[in-house]
């Protein structure tokens, strides 16, 4: 590991090509991943249950994260399967198989849950008993889960509509048209839905919040500026969704920044150069965020000083990692979970639970058990224990 203090990583053109191979729906990179790093491992992910769920991604480069509300957890498969479990023991509540092919999903609010099929249909299911309840027709493939505030559904297609939707019966309320560029990622941005606000990211590398009655705009934040001559050199997109921090939110872009934006007038309160397909994490005051070039930093909370950098992970093709404890988790494109600490990044435990990789992020259950779900359909619940 290696410390280094105010330094923006520029990436080559060969890394910008990586991004459109994964938008391509392939595991080949133009860069060498490093291998696995040996490690002297002092934290173990120990199994508390597991389960297969479908054909997981089946194949396809989509976003498939389970929803975790506490009392259950809701996943999905691209080939069709729904399952409900118990958090503590995996127990099924119920399971579902559906004809559809899914694309998108799950979101959910406290009495539906909610996917977007292959054939850009989003559907609405009994968060109880999986019955079908309504479907609706979008105007493009969706890759990012719908989002729900319980009176409102919104969905954000591929090619940069943010549309609204009646949670109760499906009837289309309003519909946004953001623009995109020519060129872009392959990426999932979800958007953000409160009670009067939707707050959406583009591949544009803008943040606009809208009105949740009727789909207004009321801001809008440039996070990444498209510079170069070619679309390539240009790309800005952004991945993930926004993190809140009270009456703030905090963004990062691909070829961009690190930003913290006041939410309700979308004024830049701090930024600082950074490029990451993925959300930023927040724990023990500081800032926690996966390179685009597989590096990970951590920046000081109160006043973004960078406090380390590991890059014994580069070109992995990282998940956003997460807070868990006194460690950071992340997981690869060869299905491994990495565990750093904190403190000073240095790597500490790791374990392979999928061949086929992992790319939606680690969930924190209750109690801080791990929640993984890799893309050949294995759902795993960890604890993470330090070696006495």
């Amino acid at each position: 590991m290696r410390v280094v203090r105010n330094r923006f990583v520029r990436f080559p053109l060969a890394s910008l090509l990586l991004a459109l191979i994964v938008g391509c729906s392939s595991n080949d990179t133009f860069e060498q991943p490093v291998p696995v790093p040996e490690i002297e491992a002092t934290v173990e992910f120990k199994r508390v249950w597991t389960m297969s769920v479908g054909k997981g991604h089946d194949g396809q480069f989509l976003h498939l994260a389970p929803l975790y509300t506490g009392d259950a957890i809701y996943a999905a498969s691209a080939d069709g399967l729904l399952v409900a479990v118990e958090p503590g023991n995996g127990k099924a509540l119920w399971q579902r198989r559906s004809k559809d092919r899914i694309f998108a999903g799950v979101g959910g609010d406290n009495s539906q849950l909610y996917y977007v099929t292959r054939d850009a249909e989003l559907v609405a299911l009994s968060r109880e008993t999986s019955e079908e309840l309504w479907r609706s027709s979008l105007p493009t493939e969706a890759l990012a889960a719908p989002q729900s505030n319980g009176a409102l559904v919104v969905t954000q297609t591929t090619d940069g509509r943010v549309i609204g939707f009646d949670a109760s019966n499906g009837e289309r309320r309003w519909q946004y048209d953001g623009q995109v560029p020519v060129l872009s990622m392959r990426t999932a941005s979800i958007p953000l839905v409160g009670g009067d606000v939707v707050i959406a990211s583009f591949a544009n590398g803008r943040v606009i919040a809208l009105t949740a009655d009727a789909g207004q705009p009321v801001w809008q934040y440039e996070v990444g500026q498209p510079q170069g001559r070619t679309e390539l050199e240009r790309l800005v997109d952004i991945g993930g969704q926004p993190v809140v921090l009270e009456s703030a939110i905090m963004v990062a872009g691909y070829q961009g920044k690190l930003a913290l934006i006041d939410i309700r007038s979308g004024q830049e309160i701090w930024s600082r150069r950074a490029s990451s397909f993925y959300s930023p994490s927040i724990g023990a005051g500081n800032i926690f965020l996966a390179q685009a070039n597989g590096d990970v930093v951590a920046y000081r909370g109160s006043d973004r000083r960078e406090l380390w950098l590991q890059d014994r992970l580069s070109w992995r093709q990282l998940t956003q990692p997460v807070v868990a404890g006194d460690h950071l988790v992340t997981g690869d494109f060869e299905g491994y979970l990495h565990a750093l600490s904190l403190n000073d990044g240095s790597l500490e435990g790791q374990i392979e639970i999928d061949s086929d990789g992992i790319r939606v992020p680690v969930q924190i259950l209750e109690g801080g058990n791990l929640l993984v779900y890799g893309n050949g359909g294995r759902m795993t619940v960890y604890t993470l224990e330090t070696d006495k």
